[in-house]
């Protein structure tokens, strides 16, 4: 394999290290953390480097992550005001009359989100579920880590993997193999679904005998550790708490459905896709600032100005809780990425290690439809470790092209690696993706969300592309 260097083989070795302690179930950071010193070292010929690199590649992941430290605080400080007023109950009684039990709210959570994940990406889809859903879905019964499941596999997998609206991942899959995006959409679509319902429907059938009954005592439980306390601290400064409780548990929920009806106009209105992805989180954030900001100043009056500290504090607290060990795995991943390889080796034109190792491993891939299809989605799940799941879409777009056989077009071949990586990175199954503001906001171990999405997803991947590759 020409072009490798010892730098690309030992972060191969550490990649293979990292997925097999996960197999264990063990945590990655220590591997996450040697790898990249030992990469470093290898790579610039200086110990001093490596120690270096692991600071810069923590930093890198900070930043590129904090948007989403952002979105969970800013939406448990507002959940966390709106249970001072006592709003938070208030606001999901009428949902509470559409989950009557946790099994029929798995399948409400599934499909809301995808229905609003397809239309403006998970990212800003997420706090709005998890603020108003799973409160109503926990007391209904549905484990909070199964409600966790339903709406990554629904959001970050189905939805984002086709992005059958917004179309950004189609488009980056066709473009570099010269391929129709409109093509490659339709293909994606159905992969997705056929992907999706299976994994969704093996997930219940894995987990559902873990759904209680709404008397069990264990959901009080999960509802604080859901809210992050007990009960509320701070002590009120109205006399008519109840009042402005009844007022928030109304106007919070139709001002986050106006938030969504004007992304929706937004992105009818607008040519450039509208209010999607960061932009979308970054409008939801500001909407629950400002909420925030109301709610706290009707509950504390002069005191909001030490209650909005506190919760903005808390959530804080809980956004590094949850996301904290995932910094330095995902600093590792970016090690491989030629986009922030740079930064973190202090070079200016980084290597492409984890690219590098895919482009290598062209040569040696069969020429048949059947190992075409699954090396390709192979590739897709290895390019998708970045924990992005875009950034692979033009390699595996390009091998789509060149792996074209007269029994499979490039098309679905570049839809299936499209599935690959995005189902991966986008993220359902790593836990250094966005998945880990899906277990942030629900209050569960990201690493425990990984181990449940694992194996329906997986096989929901296997048999989409089985069907792609003797069917489309």
């Amino acid at each position: 394999m020409e072009g490798l260097t010892l730098s690309h083989w030992l972060y191969g070795i550490f990649t293979i290290v990292i997925i097999v302690t996960m197999i264990f179930r063990k945590g990655v950071v220590l591997p996450t953390i040697l790898g990249t010193f030992v990469i470093a070292w290898v790579f610039t010929g200086d110990i001093i480097g490596g120690f270096k690199a692991i600071f810069h590649a923590n930093l890198v992941a900070a930043q590129e992550l904090f948007n989403i430290f952002l979105i969970i605080m800013f939406m448990l400080a507002l959940l966390n005001s709106l249970r001072d007023l006592g709003a938070d109950k208030r606001m999901i009684q009428p949902i509470q009359k559409l989950m009557v039990n946790g099994h029929v709210s798995f399948f409400v959570l599934a499909i809301v989100t995808y229905v609003i994940s397809l239309f403006f990406w998970p990212t800003p889809a997420v706090p709005l579920i998890c603020a108003l859903l799973v409160p109503a879905a926990v007391r209904a019964g549905l484990p909070a880590i199964i409600a966790a499941v339903a709406i990554a596999i629904a959001g970050q997998g189905m939805a984002l993997s086709s992005d059958y609206i917004v179309q950004v991942a189609p488009s980056l899959s066709a473009a570099s193999g010269g391929l129709d995006a409109s093509v490659v959409a339709d293909k994606a679509l159905i992969l997705s679904l056929i992907s999706g319902v299976l994994a969704l429907g093996l997930a219940y059938l894995f987990y559902r005998k873990q759904i209680r009954s709404k008397e069990d005592k264990n959901i009080q439980d999960e509802l604080r550790n859901l809210q992050t306390s007990d009960e509320p601290k701070n002590e009120a400064k109205t006399v008519n708490l109840k009042i402005w409780s009844k007022i928030f548990a109304v106007f919070v929920p139709i001002s986050l459905l106006l938030v969504l009806i004007v992304m929706l106009l937004n992105k009818l209105s607008s040519g450039d896709g509208g209010l999607v992805g960061g932009d979308g989180a970054a409008f939801v954030g500001g909407v629950a600032a400002i909420l925030l900001l109301m709610s706290t100043l009707a509950f504390g009056k002069s005191e909001a100005l030490n209650y909005i500290s506190n919760h903005i504090t808390d959530g804080f607290v809980f956004a590094f809780k949850a996301m904290g060990p995932v910094i330095p795995i995902a600093g590792f991943f970016f090690l491989g990425s030629g986009d922030f390889s740079g930064a973190i080796l202090g070079v200016e034109n980084g290597p492409s290690l984890l690219f590098g190792l895919v482009e290598a491993m062209q040569e040696f891939l069969p020429q048949s439809a059947f190992f075409a299809g699954f090396s390709i989605l192979i590739i897709g799940i290895i390019t998708g470790l970045d924990g992005s799941g875009f950034s692979g879409l033009p390699l595996t777009g390009a091998l789509a092209a060149s792996l074209e056989t007269g029994s499979i077009d490039a098309s679905t071949l570049a839809a299936i690696g499209q599935m690959g990586a995005i189902w991966t990175g986008g993220g359902t199954i790593i836990a250094w993706s966005s998945l880990i503001a899906i277990a942030g906001l629900c209050g569960v171990s990201v690493m425990e969300l990984v181990r449940k999405n694992f194996l329906p997803v997986i096989i929901g991947l296997i048999v989409s592309t089985a069907i792609a590759v003797f069917l489309l």
